[in-house]
C-alpha cells in the first residue's frame, strides 16, 4: 500500500462539482493499494499517518502528528500511485489492485482511521474527482508499507 500524505491547512474533493468531503487543518492523504496488500499493510500505513510527527510543536519543531493538534484527514483512493514509469512513456498499472476487492480494502482503511477518533472525509472511490489542496509547507511525506522507498 502506498500513501501520499500532505500535511494541508484546507483540503476538499468535488465528484460532479459536489464538495463530497472537506477538511480543514490536517493530513490529505492520497492511497494506493497493490495486488498483494494485506491487513497488515493497511495497519502499516494506518498507524503511520496517525503517528507522523509533521506538525510544528511550541519550538517551531515538526515534532507534532495529527492526533495531537486535533486534525482531520481526507482519504483518496487513487491507484495511479502504482503506475510503474520506469519502462516507455505511458504508465503500466499492473500493480494496482482494482475493482471491489480494492474498494473492500479502500472501505477497510478508512474503518481503521476512523477507530482512532480522528475526523475523516473521503473521496468517492472509482469516481473522478477533483481535489482542491492547501499544502501546508509544503509538507509531502511519501509512504510505502513494503518499504521500497
Amino acid at each position: 500500500m502506498r500513501a501520499v500524505v500532505q500535511r494541508v491547512k484546507k483540503s476538499s474533493v468535488k465528484v460532479d462539482g459536489e464538495i463530497v468531503g472537506a477538511i480543514q487543518n490536517g493530513l490529505n492523504v492520497l492511497i494506493g493499494i497493490c495486488k498483494d496488500d494485506t491487513l497488515d499493510d493497511l495497519k502499516y500505513i494506518v498507524d503511520k499517518v496517525i503517528n507522523l510527527r509533521i506538525f510544528h510543536d511550541d519550538n517551531d519543531k515538526m515534532n507534532l502528528s495529527v492526533k495531537d493538534i486535533n486534525g482531520a484527514i481526507l482519504a483518496i483512493s487513487q491507484f495511479t500511485l502504482y503506475g510503474d514509469c520506469r519502462k516507455g512513456r505511458r504508465p503500466n498499472f499492473m500493480n494496482a489492485l482494482g475493482g471491489n476487492e480494492a474498494e473492500k480494502l479502500y472501505d477497510k482503511f478508512i474503518e481503521m482511521l476512523r477507530e482512532t477518533g480522528i475526523e475523516i472525509a473521503t473521496g468517492v472511490f472509482g469516481a473522478h474527482m477533483d481535489v482542491e489542496i492547501q499544502n501546508d509547507g509544503p509538507v509531502t511525506i511519501l509512504l510505502d508499507s513494503k518499504k521500497t522507498f
